[in-house]
């Protein structure tokens, strides 16, 4: 939760794409009031089946069913904005639910990992793809349907959509790789990891 106020207790947090909720639920341990909302109907039964004492909510993130200044803060843990293609819409549906003073923190694959094959060893530190490339990232199921789709925009095209979203970016965090993990995942590994950022977290406050 970086970005957040120290004392959570008593705010009322938004998540945006909660998935099963994780987020939430640990907004939930530190006292804070929170929603969480996902697209995916199957994602928010996870959620259920965990156990949650919050709202879920099953709507579109650029269609926010709340009204204006509801939230205090609002978090997106991958979730969303890489998968539309006009964030924009997001970002002003955040803002206007946001209360005057609020906070918006998200976080995506950081940008420069598009330029790079996703492959933990040494093969993934080689450059194959122009990172100025936005093409979306489209799975297809056999009959040619789009499963899966996520979208590409580079640092400059994040910070540009959130100043013209009327947010006020007010940190740029790039986590490094701690020295205590030594473990592999999917296409990430410490040999990778120490020398490419895998996330990008932005923060952005609402005057």
């Amino acid at each position: 939760m970086l970005g957040a106020p120290e004392d959570l207790k008593g705010k009322d947090v938004l998540e945006i794409g909660a998935g099963a909720a994780q987020c939430s639920r640990w907004l939930a341990v530190q006292g804070a009031r929170p929603v969480a909302l996902d697209l995916s109907h199957r994602q928010l039964q996870h959620a259920l089946r965990i156990g949650v004492t919050f709202p879920l909510i099953q709507a579109d993130a650029a269609v926010l069913p709340f009204r204006d200044g509801s939230f205090d803060l609002a978090c997106s843990a991958y979730g969303a904005l890489p998968f539309v293609a006009d964030p924009v819409l997001v970002l002003r549906e955040v803002r206007r639910v946001l209360r005057p003073g609020g906070r918006f923190v998200f976080s995506v694959t950081h940008p420069i990992r598009w330029a790079f094959p996703d492959e933990p060893g040494p093969e993934g530190l080689s450059v194959s793809a122009s990172y100025f490339d936005r093409t979306p990232y489209v799975e297809q199921d056999e009959q040619g349907r789009a499963v899966y789709v996520e979208h590409h925009r580079t640092l400059g095209d994040r910070v540009r959509e959130i100043a013209v979203s009327g947010f006020r970016l007010v940190d740029l965090v790039e986590p490094e790789w701690p020295a205590w993990n030594t473990s592999e995942w999917g296409g990430w590994s410490p040999l990778r990891g120490g020398l490419i950022p895998g996330t990008a977290i932005f923060v952005c406050d609402r005057d």
